[in-house]
């Protein structure tokens, strides 16, 4: 019997009317969970959607034994995220998973970007992440149990060329996370973040000039490979929280942030100059003896 399992669990996948999305959804159906499978059905820029896309999933787990409904709501407004997140009460009675996976995508150079190309990606990617999981983790709270999946990038944390509203996004959600699975842990709610890379319409759409000296075709680029590690982290077999994980050419890693020892200006010594900064600035940079602190008072302390 497989370690993974999510009989009598109930999962929401957002955006999961296709790619990644899609994949997770199938995924976790496939192991026994209730889904609600929310998804516009527009294109990768938001627009144009319908209801098509979210029941061809979720007739496809139906015809294969599972449970599952539709929802058509958008993630990007306070009533919406509501809405699906209701969905799950009234078909299930409960939420278990949220797996926040809905985006958008409007690649642009960074003098190029319009306040319309920027908002769109920041209603969908953060405001929509913040939408859906208050709902959610309230009933989880009530439940004292949960498990959520926040899908980030490396465009986030690394930086992505023609993607700067993207990666402002993604970047979001990281910070994001990190605050939900501090105030998760007393309650039985685990929340981690995926940096994904996989082939997807969103995927499809990078400008090929970022990706020069990279091969084609990535090796392992199926979104199934990123539904492993969303299964993993979604059930009760994982115990670990607020922690980040890259999936990239068929490697599963863990990414994380760090801080050096530094150099450290004591109470009884002058205000430092840039002058003292720029004298002292390899030994700021050093990364030996690095930390990784589980929150802002984490880092503080290790200032003594």
């Amino acid at each position: 019997m497989s370690a993974v399992s999510f009989t009598g669990r109930v999962a929401v996948v957002t955006g999961a009317g296709g790619g990644l999305g899609r994949a997770h959804a199938l995924e976790l159906a496939s192991r026994g969970a209730k889904v609600v499978i929310n998804d516009l059905g527009g294109d990768i820029s938001g627009e144009n959607g319908g209801t098509a896309m979210a029941d061809q999933v979720a007739d496809e787990i139906r015809a294969g034994g599972g449970e599952a409904v539709s929802n058509y709501d958008s993630v990007a407004t306070p009533e919406g995220g509501q809405a699906i997140i209701q969905t799950a009460l009234d078909a299930f009675g409960k939420i278990d998973i949220l797996v926040n996976n809905a985006g958008n995508i409007r690649n642009a150079a960074f003098t190029d970007l319009t306040p319309a190309a920027i908002d769109a990606l920041l209603a969908v990617h953060v405001n929509g992440a913040f939408y859906v999981t208050q709902p959610a983790f309230a009933n989880m709270r009530e439940n004292g149990y949960g498990r959520i999946v926040f899908t980030s990038s490396a465009a986030g944390l690394f930086g992505s060329i023609q993607q700067a509203n993207y990666a402002a996004a993604k970047g979001g959600v990281f910070g994001l996370a990190n605050v939900v699975a501090l105030e998760g842990a007393p309650h039985g709610i685990l929340a981690n973040t995926i940096l994904p890379a996989a082939v997807s319409r969103m995927g499809a759409d990078m400008n090929a000039d970022q990706f020069v000296g990279m091969p084609t075709t990535p090796a392992h680029a199926e979104p199934e490979m990123i539904s492993a590690l969303v299964a993993y982290l979604a059930s009760e077999s994982n115990t670990r929280s607020h922690e980040l994980y890259s999936i990239a050419r068929g490697r599963y890693a863990r990414v994380f942030m760090g801080v050096t020892p530094g150099w450290h200006v004591t109470a009884d010594e002058p205000v430092a100059t840039p002058d003292d900064v720029a004298a002292h600035i390899d030994q700021i940079r050093d990364l030996d003896g690095y930390a990784i602190p589980g929150s802002m008072n984490e880092e503080f302390a290790l200032v003594r």
